[in-house]
């Protein structure tokens, strides 16, 4: 434990469950979206299961480094001259996980904007049994993200305790902050649809991640990664704008037409008329 207190270390601490905190919004925004199939009680529930979900897989893989370090490593080549490719665990996670974020995001942006009931909308079945689902839905991509954040933190620190104490200060503050976020994206349809696109975003990032550490060559051009922080400054920019723009909607006055002769009368230039 003496090495969480050097200074290295608190430096390593902070900047780390910054960084897992920035990760960990697309994470919440998908909670978010899937809690939005439940009961308004139900929601705050399943948020809070899919970040304990999200901080257990994760301290788990950082207890095995070791196995994640052997993910990396490939189990079958492909040479089909005009298709080339090394493929390891990590490959086909991030590839699989990013399949069923466009998956689940063209399916939610197609009922949203074909105007379903809400009622076809929701899962079917008791209470019990649609939370189970969203919570599955939820236990299937923290998977993937959870994978994508303890390879940042690989990266970035070999301290274990550094990372897991990290882990758990970044899942507590998003725990805190995720019913405020939810709520919000409830609240606003604009903000529902962004943030949908933001997963079809990062799940074009995680293929193209994936095929990255596959080395995929196709017509002897490689496939690059798509660097975290231009998606992720390009997704705080858009917020941004939303937000303003959503202020600015609720300070807009409605446009009303001039009336020319009440103008006329207080200007003095047409007496005002006796009642």
């Amino acid at each position: 434990m003496e090495s969480l207190f050097t200074a290295e270390a608190l430096i390593s601490l902070l900047t780390l469950t910054f960084l897992e905190i920035v990760l960990g919004i697309d994470n919440i925004i998908f909670i978010s979206i899937a809690a939005n199939k439940l009961s308004r009680k139900d929601q705050p529930k399943a948020r809070n299961i899919g970040l304990l979900l999200a901080m257990i897989f994760r301290v788990s893989l950082l207890f095995g480094i070791s196995f994640i370090i052997s993910l990396s490593e490939p189990f079958t080549h492909v040479d089909a001259g005009w298709f080339k490719a090394a493929f390891s665990g990590q490959s086909i996670i991030l590839v699989i996980g990013g399949l069923f974020l466009l998956y689940k995001s063209t399916s939610e942006i197609h009922h949203k904007l074909e105007g379903a009931d809400e009622e076809v909308q929701k899962p079917k079945g008791s209470a019990s049994s649609k939370l189970a689902n969203v919570v599955l839905q939820i236990a299937l991509i923290n998977v993937v993200f959870s994978i994508d954040s303890i390879l940042t933190a690989i990266g970035l620190t070999n301290n274990i305790p550094v990372m897991i104490v990290a882990v758990v200060l970044s899942v507590i503050i998003m725990m805190l902050f995720s019913g405020p976020v939810g709520d919000f994206v409830n609240r606003h349809p604009s903000v529902q649809m962004l943030g949908l696109a933001f997963l079809i975003a990062i799940g074009f990032m995680l293929i193209a991640e994936g095929a990255h550490l596959a080395e995929v060559s196709i017509f002897d051009s490689e496939v690059g990664s798509v660097p975290k922080g231009y998606l992720y400054f390009a997704i705080a920019f858009s917020l941004l704008v939303e937000v303003l723009n959503i202020n600015m909607r609720k300070s807009a006055q409605p446009v009303k037409l001039h009336d020319y002769k009440s103008q006329a009368e207080r200007e003095g230039i047409l007496g005002k008329q006796e009642e």
